[in-house]
């Protein structure tokens, strides 16, 4: 049987990436569905998206586009720099990028561009990088920029009382649209949780890999996760985004 696997934010972790892949021991029907942040953070962000190309053409992959993806492609072809970017990880990206040729860059710029910036399966499960405010959907989003910012929908989620039954007209309606959300963005970190965590119907799967967590993957059917060494261990010498 096929499996769908989804990954949380990578930040730059090559080494953890390919670990994770080595692990799960990926099978030609799998699907693999990234969740964004692919850049920014630990020092191999170009070897990330070089390995992430390579990946979609043995595999079926659905690739979020993550704020800081946005961030890196507007660098990429605009040669300008943000300073909030600079500082909150796109400086690794910088160095990283530094001393490709034009065709590198030109395939990154491409592969960039064809990220989604959410995606709904066949059983009605969402992909996001942030989450949406529409409450009718997010097809009806009016700016775009919540799919890759927003954090009221975890914030939604985690602060939902358990007394409050699906069926009540004070229940999120965001969280009824669909039969799972998945989301990445805000590292689980801030709650206290180094593993996925999940609050109603959703699952937050960014572990904190750019600071001192772990790059997360889980089977989204049968629910089992795994994840890469602690980051910070695997690259020494460097500080992430801490």
């Amino acid at each position: 049987m096929s499996r769908t696997f989804v990954f949380g934010d990578i930040h730059g972790a090559f080494i953890a990436l390919t670990e994770l892949i080595e692990t799960i021991q990926v099978k030609p029907e799998d699907r693999l569905i990234f969740l964004g942040d692919y850049v920014d953070g630990w020092s191999q962000s170009y070897e990330v998206v070089q390995y992430l190309m390579e990946l979609d053409k043995k595999y079926s992959c659905i690739f979020i586009k993550g704020n800081h993806d946005v961030w890196c492609e507007n660098w990429l072809r605009q040669g300008t720099i943000d300073e909030l970017w600079y500082h909150s990880g796109g400086k690794a990206s910088i160095e990283s990028y530094s001393n490709r040729t034009d065709q590198d860059l030109k395939q990154h710029i491409s592969f960039f561009e064809r990220m989604e910036n959410y995606h709904v399966d066949e059983e009605n499960r969402l992909f996001v990088h942030a989450g949406f405010s529409a409450v009718r959907g997010p097809q009806h989003e009016r700016y775009a920029s919540n799919f890759t910012w927003d954090r009221t929908l975890w914030e939604t989620a985690i602060s939902l009382d358990d007394r409050i039954p699906k069926d009540s007209p004070r229940y999120p309606k965001r969280l009824k649209l669909f039969k799972e959300i998945y989301i990445g963005h805000t590292p689980t970190l801030y709650i206290g949780k180094y593993e996925p965590a999940n609050a109603a119907n959703l699952w937050n799967m960014d572990t904190g890999a750019a600071f001192d967590g772990k790059l997360s993957v889980m089977d989204i059917d049968t629910k089992e996760f795994w994840q890469s060494y602690q980051v910070m261990e695997l690259y020494p010498n460097e500080k992430g985004r801490n």
